[in-house]
Formats: C-alpha cells, sequence, structure tokens
C-alpha cells in the first residue's frame, strides 16, 4: 500500500494554542452526537409520526432502519474516502450531507420523503463519523492529551443515544415530530461554519479509492441488514429474507477475496491481526446490540405498558445521558493507569447487569423500583465501556490508517444497533403473545437475556484477545 503522504497545512487547530484544539474536539463531539442520536432521536415520535403520515407499525420500523442501514453500509467507504480525499473535506461534506437531508426530512410530506430523508442522513453520518474521529487522533498525539479528548468524545457518543430518546419525546410533546429534525439542522449548520477555522486539513494519501471493495462490501452489509429486518415482518422463510441474507454472503464473501488480491485495499485485513482492533470491533457489536436494543424497547415499554407520554418515557431516559457523561470522563483518566482491557469488560458486564434488571420489570411496574436501577447500572458500564474501545479501536494503527479503522469501528458499532436490534426485534415478537400485554412484554423479556448472552460471549472474547495489558 503506497503511504506518499501529501504535507498539508494543519491550521489553526494544529498549532500551539490549545484552546482552538479544544473547541476542535466541541465540534467533532457535536457532529458525533448529530451520527449517534439519528439512531434514536425519532424513537420517542414513532407513534405520531405514523399517525400524521399514515405508517402502520411494520413502516414505522424502517424510520429507524433506512437510517442504519446506509450509515453502516457506507462507513468503511467513508473511512477510506477520508484517508484519500482529506478528512476536514470528507467530514464537512458528510456533515453538509446529513444537514441537507435533515432538512428534508422536516419538511417529509409523505412516508416515502422521510425514509429516502433517514437514508441520506445515514450516508452523510458515515462520511463525518470516520474523518471526526481520525482528525481528533490526528491533532491529540497518543498520551493524556488524547485521552482527555477521547473522553470528552466518547462521553458525547455514548450519552448521544440516550439524550436523542429524551430530546425527541420533549420536542415532540412541546411542538411536533418535524421539530426533532429542526433541532438537528441548527446543529448541523453550526458544525459546518466552525469547520474550516477549527479543524486541521487532515493527512491525505495518494492512492486509488477501491471502489469495487466498496460496493461489494456497501451491497453486502445493506442487504444483511435488510435480510434481518424483513425476518421480522416476512418471516424467515420469506424470499425477500434468506434472498437478501444468501446474497449479502456472497457479496462478502467476495469482498474478503477482492480485498487479499487488490494492491489498494478498502480494509486491510491485516488489521484484524492487531488484537486491539479485534477486541475493540466485539466491544462494539455487543454494546450496541444490547444499548440500542434496550432503547427501542423501553419507549414501548414506558409509553404502552406504564401509560407514559412521549414526554413522560423520555424524562424517564434522561438519567441514562447523565451518568454516562461522568463515567466516561472518570474511565478517560482512568484509562492510562489501569488501561483498556478493565474498561471493556467492567463496562460490558454491567450492562449485562442492567439488561438482567430490564429483564425483571414487571407489567405494572415502579420507575424507581424498577426502571431506573437498569437505566443507572446500565448507564455506568456504557460510559466506562464506549472510552475502552474507541480508544483501542486505533490502539496500534498506523495514522495513515485512522479513518478506515475508525469507520471499521463504526461499522461493528451500526450493524449491533441494526442487525442486532433486527434479530432482537424478531425474537422479541416470535417468543411473546401479542395478544397480551403480559405476553408482549413477555417477548422483551427474552430479548433482553438473549441481549445478555451476546453481551458475556464478547467479554469472554475480548478477555482471551486481551491476556495481557494494552
Amino acid at each position: 500500500m503506497s503511504t506518499n503522504v501529501d504535507a498539508v497545512d494543519t491550521g489553526v487547530a494544529g498549532s500551539s494554542s490549545q484552546n482552538p484544539r479544544w473547541l476542535a474536539v466541541v465540534v467533532l463531539a457535536a457532529a458525533l452526537a448529530l451520527d449517534a442520536g439519528g439512531v434514536a432521536v425519532v424513537n420517542a415520535a414513532l407513534p405520531v409520526i405514523g399517525q400524521e403520515l399514515g405508517i402502520d407499525s411494520s413502516g414505522l420500523q424502517w424510520t429507524m432502519t433506512s437510517y442504519a442501514v446506509t450509515f453502516a453500509g457506507f462507513l468503511l467507504f467513508g473511512g477510506r474516502a477520508a484517508d484519500v480525499l482529506g478528512r476536514r473535506r470528507v467530514f464537512a461534506l458528510g456533515v453538509g450531507l446529513f444537514t441537507l437531508a435533515t432538512v428534508l426530512a422536516a419538511v417529509a410530506p409523505t412516508a416515502a420523503v422521510l425514509m429516502v430523508a433517514r437514508a441520506l442522513q445515514g450516508v452523510g453520518a458515515a462520511l463525518s463519523g470516520p474523518a471526526s474521529l481520525a482528525l481528533l487522533t490526528e491533532m491529540f498525539p497518543e498520551g493524556p492529551q488524547r485521552n482527555k479528548a477521547l473522553a470528552v468524545y466518547t462521553s458525547v457518543g455514548a450519552s448521544s443515544f440516550s439524550a436523542g430518546v429524551v430530546i425527541g419525546g420533549v420536542l415532540t410533546d412541546l411542538f411536533s415530530w418535524r421539530a426533532v429534525f429542526v433541532f438537528n439542522v441548527v446543529i448541523g449548520l453550526a458544525v459546518l461554519l466552525m469547520v474550516k477555522s477549527v479543524l486541521p486539513q487532515g493527512n491525505r494519501t495518494r492512492q486509488p479509492l477501491d471502489t469495487v471493495g466498496a460496493a461489494a462490501v456497501t451491497g453486502g452489509l445493506l442487504l444483511a441488514v435488510f435480510g434481518f429486518s424483513q425476518a421480522h415482518h416476512a418471516g424467515w422463510t420469506s424470499v425477500s429474507t434468506y434472498g437478501s441474507l444468501v446474497l449479502s454472503v456472497v457479496l462478502l464473501v467476495g469482498f474478503v477475496l477482492w480485498e487479499r488480491r487488490v494492491a489498494n485495499p478498502l480494509l486491510s485485513l491485516g488489521i484484524f491481526r492487531i488484537r486491539t482492533v479485534t477486541a475493540a470491533t466485539v466491544a462494539a457489536v455487543t454494546f450496541f446490540t444490547a444499548v440500542l436494543g434496550v432503547l427501542f424497547f423501553a419507549p414501548l415499554y414506558l409509553q404502552g405498558m406504564l401509560g407514559y407520554t412521549p414526554l413522560q418515557s423520555g424524562l424517564a431516559i434522561l438519567p441514562m445521558g447523565m451518568i454516562v457523561v461522568v463515567s466516561s470522563n472518570i474511565a478517560g483518566r482512568m484509562m492510562a493507569r489501569v488501561g483498556q482491557r478493565p474498561l471493556l469488560l467492567l463496562g460490558l458486564f454491567l450492562i449485562a447487569a442492567g439488561l438482567g434488571l430490564w429483564a425483571l420489570t414487571p407489567l405494572e411496574g415502579s420507575y424507581w423500583l424498577h426502571v431506573f436501577p437498569a437505566v443507572a447500572t446500565m448507564s455506568v458500564g456504557q460510559g466506562v465501556a464506549f472510552a475502552g474501545l474507541t480508544a483501542a479501536s486505533l490502539t496500534g494503527v498506523a495514522q495513515h490508517e485512522h479513518g478506515v479503522a475508525g469507520g471499521l469501528n463504526v461499522t461493528a458499532q451500526q450493524l449491533g444497533g441494526s442487525v442486532g436490534v433486527a434479530a432482537l426485534v424478531t425474537l422479541a415478537a416470535s417468543a411473546g403473545s401479542p395478544g397480551t400485554a403480559a405476553g408482549v412484554l413477555g417477548g422483551y423479556h427474552v430479548a433482553y437475556l438473549a441481549a445478555v448472552g451476546v453481551l458475556l460471549v464478547g467479554i469472554a472474547v475480548i478477555a482471551v484477545l486481551l491476556r495481557r495489558r494494552t
């Protein structure tokens, strides 16, 4: 692989002044909040969106899935594009596309327009996400300053999911579901206004983009997410389900074979020889399967069984964001002393414990007795684990490969948040009894316990991969 790197002016953000660098962290974290919160921000508004645009329950899932599908599918391409074309350029392009698509979502007159807008948001997020992480690590070399910067960045990322549910509920109750997207437009425009003045251009590598590999992996991931999503609605034996999954496997196997022979691969498979990267990938899949699974089921439980309004269900999840911010900052400071392995293992174990508490929620539960302990336990785990997995995803990776390494980790996150959640939803529907509230809740409990199993497997794999302190 060619490693001829263009000399570029790093601008204000790379200067000796500390303030511009930390302002750049705020800008990058704000973009991450848009990307991460975009998955969950419409959750609380789903019933209202369905009523206003005439979308049935099966169609409503695609309000979330259309975003996750394109986000997951284009991430590796976005990571490589950032390394080859320039990280600031690709970051700005991604945020700009996300913002334009959000405007379209805010004014969408029909369900079809809304789904297209959400899919375009996912493409924008896939471009900006890997570039933002690569820019951050470029500005802060390994050491205490990078750990502090990552603590801020990861606390925002880890808390954005719960914050998205809260903001969606508040804005839907006070205004309308369209206000959810208007809020994101404001943040997107603010980020774009700051890009040139606070972010470095980013290193660029002179090499061709692997368009064949990009097409294969993007198509394979898109079909995988679509196939698992279809299983919930059409069943595992339907042509749309198994046909999509079979074709997905063909494309992904073809991607692996192609990457082993092409001169400038989209994803150098040798990156998986780095144990920290592999461990971070496993952690990302299991983390997001569990957390986004809860964030999918929680509004349904709170609103459908405990009688909460969208605003109340959002406020019920509010402590999650606050606790994540505190715990991730503490974890970031501890990382230099204890390493990434204890953070990953402890964080995932606490998430599993929180899921176990969710599996005990009764039909007529009490918030403080049943919901809050589960939220609080998971939240501490989220902050601790997210700090560890973000740092591990780039440990031992050459600087010129940070864009694609970041894209790989965010791809793993979105696979957990799309394929993993689709599998949990399908499991809950098949294990529960739709005729009664108790039957539906029983399906939720089975899904929670399945997610606990996924986390425990992930913990075991990570413990083996990181036998030595990293």
